[in-house]
């Protein structure tokens, strides 16, 4: 008669005794067992912060590890479980009554111009509706997944129109825009801001204006995005040089040395990327512990809760290790090319479709590629960094990346002939020196210290064959 020895477990200290029933078997749910006694022991909830005290984040040193914090799992939250529930087809059955209303209904809805706008309008709140509640889940779960299904629906709209203007010409596609805005189609003057360079208080003062805020926010945005600061430094740096370089194609990158190095790169940039780290550094280190409405008690804190929703769950330092691999190498340098793209493509799409930098078309794409970018470079961070769980590119990722691209397309095929000018000698060699510089570093970082290693292991395989025979 076979024993089983349940001493380790808690709940029985004595030997359980199995018969020669071919029905009962040790791993019967209706009996104790070693498959039931010994189950795996669910793992303690972490403690955040430093034995359990939080770490103040302007104390809070990136290298130590301390700051790498294991998030609280989120408690059930009973409150808003009707949020968490699916619902597709009470959102299938709503959606359908105000079809049904807005269409049919001839006080909503009157004969005319405006009825394909309202048309449109219907195509785009159910395509973003579907987006909503059938795309996949993102990395991000604040304020809700179903936020970020939306995103990445706006991004397919926008990859889609991208798509369809591809197939026209400038002058169509300048005419469609007046379809959206009767104010377009008009040709716009060229500005520089290179005009009076001379290095003095009043320059200076008088160079400061709305767009100075613009690029703090913006810096702000790309270090939450990238959240490493040499990466940073280097898409600033290497904006302004893009900036150098093609100043013969649009007028307003020509700047004074000193807007391009002074108000640019030390003031706003750094101003921006500063306190975008800053607020990086406070998630990074932020204690996260999530209750319930119905759990906390108080109008304060149940005000606090509500507001904290929008909040990160959760947040993850990116160690992006460039010289670790090449893989990791490629990957970043590649990731700094698209975002470098993604900043140029604005400024050549606005020159060819005659917007101007303030126009709401420009504004809202810009605040959309932050959006997009958000989930999209940590999808890729995981991806690059964890490849046995990523086994595949995130949807976010390869939606952004495929826009960004798009836009190039649409700029290539549209600026030809919009820009005559040929590139600068010295532009194209100092594009040449960099590329080779990148070159040579991954030659010098990874491929002769892997050639070396091949060389050493073919010479220890031939010594081992020479003493075998």
């Amino acid at each position: 008669m076979p024993t089983v020895n349940t001493q380790d477990s808690p709940d029985n200290n004595n030997d359980v005794v199995v018969g020669n029933n071919p029905e009962m078997s040790p791993t019967s749910p209706n009996e104790d067992s070693d498959g039931a006694l010994l189950s795996p022991v669910p793992d303690p909830e972490p403690i955040p912060g430093l034995d359990g005290v939080p770490v103040r984040w302007y104390d809070a040193d990136r290298k130590e590890p301390y700051t790498r914090i294991t998030p609280f799992q989120e408690k059930h939250d009973t409150s808003v479980e009707f949020f968490y529930k699916p619902i597709t087809l009470t959102a299938l059955g709503i959606g359908m009554i105000a079809l049904a209303y807005v269409a049919m209904s001839q006080d909503v809805l009157e004969e005319g111009a405006e009825k394909r706008w309202v048309g449109v309008y219907a195509v785009i709140i159910s395509f973003l509706m579907f987006s909503m509640i059938q795309f996949r889940d993102g990395p991000f779960i604040r304020p809700h997944p179903s936020f970020w299904r939306m995103i990445l629906g706006i991004n397919l709209l926008y990859e889609l129109a991208l798509v369809f203007l591809l197939f026209e010409d400038l002058d169509s596609a300048r005419s469609m825009m007046k379809h959206l805005d009767p104010n377009l189609g008009v040709p716009l003057p060229e500005k520089s801001y290179a005009e009076d360079c001379t290095f003095s208080l009043t320059t200076i003062w008088n160079a400061i204006d709305v767009f100075c805020l613009a690029h703090a926010l913006g810096w702000f945005g790309k270090a939450m995005i990238l959240r490493d600061y040499w990466f940073c430094w280097i898409l600033s740096i290497a904006f302004e040089l893009a900036e150098y370089s093609l100043q013969h194609q649009l007028a307003n990158f020509a700047e004074c040395w000193w807007d391009h190095w002074i108000l640019d790169v030390l003031l706003c940039n750094w101003l921006g990327t500063y306190l975008g780290m800053k607020v990086c550094t406070y998630f990074e280190v932020k204690p996260y512990e999530w209750r319930g409405i119905r759990q906390t008690r108080g109008l304060r804190s149940k005000a606090k809760r509500v507001l904290s929703q929008f909040s990160p769950h959760d947040f993850t330092s990116f160690q992006w290790g460039p010289a670790t691999s090449f893989t990791h190498f490629v990957a970043v340098v590649l990731l700094l090319s698209v975002f470098l793209a993604a900043e140029l493509n604005p400024f050549y799409l606005k020159a060819l479709l005659w917007m101007e930098p303030d126009h709401p078309f420009v504004i809202a794409r810009l605040a959309f590629v932050f959006l997009w970018a958000l989930p999209a470079v940590r999808e890729l961070y995981q991806y690059v960094n964890a490849p046995r769980k990523a086994v595949r590119m995130g949807q976010h990722v390869w939606l952004l990346l495929a826009t960004i691209l798009t836009e190039l397309l649409v700029i290539f095929k549209w600026g030809k002939g919009q820009f005559p000018e040929p590139l600068p000698v010295k532009v194209k060699w100092g594009w040449a020196i960099g590329a080779t510089s990148l070159v040579l570093y991954a030659a010098t970082q990874f491929g002769i210290p892997n050639a070396r290693r091949y060389i050493r292991k073919q010479k220890q395989k031939r010594k081992v064959k020479a003493k075998a025979q």
